[in-house]
């Protein structure tokens, strides 16, 4: 769903801005969202439902850092074709490794940190990117590529803190924390359409059945991502996440009609390794 979602965000940007297509995903996923949360406490009749400080903080923080990664992701797609775009932004599982090791005490083992090591390798084969401190400050797709990552790993384990933070079945409090986050991330991105971009409101009622394909879409991609990551280490669903590049390569070939080069096929091999042995760490 998130590859079908992406695809359709990356077409979108033809008739409307990077900024309006990052608000149609949250705005027009609010009622899908509110519907399957409504469904899991139905279903599930969760007891001593109560919300605190931590799950409003870290969804707010989980809130800003998928905003600017989607953002950053939507803008790597316009410098490398979408294969490619989606495999800069897969450094996610390997920042998100780091990340929590660090600061949500998720240490790795030392195969964990050799697949960081074949994760950097590919990034920088797929990129074409010849190791210089010039082409650290030149090349826009590594820039964007790495800020979509680095933006999904902390959104995912922030997710992850919001969702623990409630004393509920993982079901609910994973729809607790996706509507949360979906209507912040809708509040935030109208506040800057309205003030940047005012004109795109039109452009986007222009485009309303793709607008609402994106939003169900979407909400049905962080229904999936939500659930698993209050579920498990989200190092671990990460990585099986991966999955999603495989059907990126797929929209690739069969939608886009767009290539792949040797070179990028050795680097996206590299990611993969880089995957399985972080499977294996795990």
């Amino acid at each position: 769903m998130q590859s079908v979602r992406t695809a359709a965000q990356k077409q979108i940007t033809q008739q409307i801005s990077v900024h309006s297509a990052t608000l149609v995903r949250f705005l027009f996923g609010i009622k899908f969202a509110a519907l399957y949360f409504f469904l899991t406490v139905w279903i599930f009749e969760p007891i001593n439902f109560e919300l605190n400080n931590r799950f409003f903080l870290s969804g707010a923080l989980a809130s800003i850092s998928q905003v600017l990664a989607t953002i950053f992701l939507i803008k790597a797609f316009t410098l490398k074709n979408f294969a490619v775009g989606t495999a800069l932004a897969k450094t996610e599982a390997l920042l998100t490794a780091v990340l929590g090791s660090i600061f949500f005490s998720a240490y790795l083992n030392p195969m964990g940190y050799l697949s960081i090591l074949f994760g950097v390798c590919g990034l920088l084969v797929a990129s074409n990117w010849n190791v210089t401190f010039k082409n650290l400050s030149d090349n826009q797709s590594i820039r964007y590529g790495l800020g979509s990552g680095l933006g999904f790993a902390l959104a995912s384990l922030w997710i992850r803190d919001a969702s623990l933070s409630l004393e509920i079945p993982r079901i609910v409090s994973a729809a607790a924390v996706l509507l949360y986050m979906v209507i912040l991330q809708s509040v935030i991105c109208l506040a800057w359409v309205t003030v940047k971009e005012p004109e795109q409101f039109v452009l986007i009622k222009k485009n309303l059945h793709s607008s609402l394909f994106i939003g169900f879409t979407g909400v049905l991609g962080s229904i999936g991502w939500f659930t698993a990551m209050s579920l498990q280490n989200v190092a671990l669903v990460k990585t099986l996440g991966q999955v999603e590049f495989v059907a990126s390569l797929l929209i690739t070939y069969l939608y886009f009609n767009e290539k792949i080069s040797t070179r990028e096929y050795l680097g996206m091999a590299l990611i993969a390794l880089s995957i399985l042995l972080l499977i294996g760490a795990a």
